[in-house]
This record gives structure tokens, sequence and C-alpha cells, in this order.
């Protein structure tokens, strides 16, 4: 049966975890004041908070009256099957930090461009050398001072982004995303400009090749939104804010490692052999790729999930209106000692069998029609920039200081993570 939660529950939820969840889409103008409700220990808490509703009401989804409304929660690994097949896209827009990839709601013909150009599923991009080589040359920059840092490593992914989206021109454009953020028209015309410079590897260009077919002849050029083709300008959008996620999952991934001696040997001598291998076999790191997985799993970009359904749908036998909003804590799941092996330390050999990558409690990247199409690029891209990082240096965590064999904290905020290097 399906639980209800008592108004305490209701109001411990909302202020434990519904308000910290609002908090952190603000990533970008952060108060002194939000931070307290975003701080370290709430996590933590919201977990407690969570796992006291699960007990309570012996596992089953639970409606609770949170400050945007009444949802009902996910709790136990047996519920998220259903979650996810559920279908993707909602006719409201979820709080911010929520949700599952912005493509997930896109139109078909334009999620199949997407695809394409993300090659999604395939392990290696076929623009994999061209991408690489951008990578290796923003990563002097990393590497060039002896110690990382939030704002070193943003300077070289947007660098590496604008390079690898729109191609080389566009490389010193630090105004981009300001433009983004204006009218459509003028986006348009200015990324335009660097479509017709684009090199045929970069995602702009490639976009243009598979959005061919979405044109009839003598069409509009696809780059609007009513072209019939991608909306090229949103999609440029999309693709740069997929990057602004790559600094702290670097940071994160590198001060794990820097606490974890021997695994960052082994990824090192990984990079090492990637760096005198040829073809797609420099982009494959499955080690590393691995340890950006488990940074992934015990601190997601996206710590909830959220379906709003589309008809009458039952739950454990007790059925719901059509427009009921289902929560999925993502965070909760892939850090619940109850359920998950060493559920608080770094094992980034847990994602060595391929049945963990289709394990529904670990959700990186989403699942089913949620799953991210870009899942394999950001796996590329990060993971290649920590090879760069560790084929020539020792990372040393400066701060924060974490202890390998204890639980790890329950937050990392990147803004507090640096790192000393050294020679190899």
């Amino acid at each position: 049966m399906t639980a209800g939660a008592g108004r305490g529950e209701s109001a411990r939820f909302a202020a434990a975890h519904t308000l910290p969840a609002l908090m952190r889409g603000f990533v970008n103008a952060r108060p002194r004041p939000v931070r307290g409700h975003a701080g370290p220990g709430r996590p933590r808490w919201s977990a407690a908070t969570l796992r006291a509703l699960r007990e309570r009401h012996g596992g089953a989804p639970v409606l609770v009256r949170g400050l945007t409304g009444t949802v009902l929660l996910i709790l136990d690994p047996q519920d998220i099957r259903q979650f996810y097949a559920e279908p993707v896209g909602s006719p409201v827009r979820p709080a911010a930090g929520t949700g599952d990839c912005a493509h997930a709601g896109l139109p078909a013909e334009r999620r199949s461009v997407d695809d394409a150009v993300l090659a999604a599923g395939l392990t290696v991009h076929p623009s994999c050398g061209a991408f690489l080589s951008v990578l290796a040359d923003e990563a002097r920059h990393l590497t060039a001072g002896g110690s990382l840092e939030l704002a070193r490593v943003r300077h070289s992914v947007a660098r590496a982004a604008r390079r690898i989206v729109l191609g080389d021109a566009a490389a010193e454009d630090t105004e981009l995303g300001r433009r983004l953020g204006r009218s459509h028209d003028r986006a348009g015309a200015r990324i335009a400009a660097y479509a017709d410079l684009a090199e045929p590897h970069t995602l702009i260009g490639r976009a243009r090749r598979h959005a061919e077919p979405f044109r009839g002849p003598g069409g509009p050029d696809p780059g609007g939104p009513d072209s019939g083709g991608p909306d090229l300008v949103g999609q440029v959008r999309q693709w740069l804010a997929a990057f602004d996620l790559v600094p702290g999952v670097l940071l994160r991934t590198l001060l794990l490692l820097g606490a974890h001696p021997a695994e960052q040997d082994a990824v090192a001598a990984e990079a090492r052999a990637a760096g005198l291998a040829q073809g797609s076999a420099q982009g494959e790191l499955p080690r590393l790729r691995a340890c950006v997985r488990e940074s992934l799993r015990l601190y997601p970009a996206v710590p909830d999930l959220i379906r709003i359904t589309r008809a009458e749908t039952a739950w454990r036998g007790v059925r719901h209106p059509a427009g009921t909003c289902v929560v999925l804590p993502v965070l909760f799941h892939q850090r619940d000692p109850e359920h998950v092996p060493a559920a608080h330390v770094f094992v980034p050999g847990r994602w060595a069998s391929r049945e963990a990558d289709l394990d529904v409690r670990m959700a990186p990247f989403s699942h089913a029609g949620g799953r991210c199409p870009g899942e394999q690029l950001g796996l590329l891209i990060t993971a290649a920039l920590c090879a760069e990082v560790l084929r020539g240096h020792r990372v040393r965590p400066v701060r924060p200081l974490l202890d390998p064999l204890g639980p790890l904290p329950a937050t990392l905020d990147p803004q507090g993570i640096r790192l000393r290097l050294t020679r190899r």
C-alpha cells in the first residue's frame, strides 16, 4: 500500500530534503544565508529523514507534502524500476537541480539528431582524436601551476567546451555564455557565424550534417525553434551547460584519487599506456571512467529525479491520479548502506562489471528514456582530462583531507577543493 506522511514527517522532509534541493539550484548565486540550508550536514540529515520514513512505512511509496506541493516519494529499491518505466517529460517545470537530462523533453526528430551528434551509446566518440587533442592542449593550463583549484579548472574546461562545441574560432569568446542568455535571434546569429567556420568534428559541425534530412529543398536553415530541424541555439546552450558540470566532477575525482594513492598509481599507468596507444584505445580509459562514475555515485550532479504521471498509476496496488509528482531521491539510493555495499566509500571497482551500469539503484546518468545521450562523451572528456593531469603529475590533497578508510563526507563543494601537483 502507499503510505501518507504525517504533518511532522512532511515538515521534516521539507526542511531536510526539499529546501536544500531548491537551494542547490542557485549554484551561481548562493548568499551566505542560503549556504546554511545547503551546507555539509544537510544531505546526511536528509538521508536519516528518508530512512526513518522508509522504516516507519514499510518501504512503501510515501505521499509527502513538500514546499512545492504533494509528492510521491520512492524509498525502496523494488519501486525504482517502475519509476523509470514512467514516461519522461512533464507539463510542469521541476525544481532547480532536479529532473532528467533536457534531451528527454525534445521532439523525436531533435532527439535523433542529438543522439547522432553525441554518438549516444558509443564508448568512444567518432571525433575522439580531435577532442583528445583539444583536451591535451587545454590541460597544459591545468598543470602549468603547482596547484589545482576551481577557477583554473573552469577556465580550461570552458575553453575546451567552446572548441569542442563550436570550433577553435570560439576558443577566446569568454562572453559567449552571456550572449546565449539574451535574445534567440542574436544568439542564433552568433552561433551561425561560428557554425560557418566550425571544423567537421565539432558538435555543431556534426549537428548541421545530421540535420540535413530534416530540411526540405529550399527549406529553412536548421537553426531556429520552428525550422523543423534542431534548434541549434538551444542545443548549444545545452551542450555548453553540460560542460559546466565537468569542473566539479573532475576536481572531486582527482581529490578522491589523491586520497587513494594506490588507485591513483593504477589509473596513471593506464593514462600513460593510453598516451602510447593508437586510435580509439586512447579514449577508452576504463579504469579512469570507473573512477568518474564512482565520483558521480558519491556526489551526483542531479540528486533527485522527477516524473509526472500522465495517467492514473498504481503503486503497490494503490492508484494515484494522472499528474502525480513522483520523486526518486537518487543521492539517497546511491549511498544507502542498507542496499549498497560500502555505500560511503570510494570503490571504483564496483563499476568493472557491465551489470553495474544496469543497476537501477545507481543513476549517474539516469536510466531508460531519461538517460543522458552524452553519457559516454561526458565520461570520455572527464576521464581524458584526469589522464592529462595524472600522466605526468601526482595529485595530493591540500583541502579537504579525506579519510580513505572512513565514510566520505556527504557533500564536497568544488569551491573548497585545492590540490597540489608534483612531477612524477
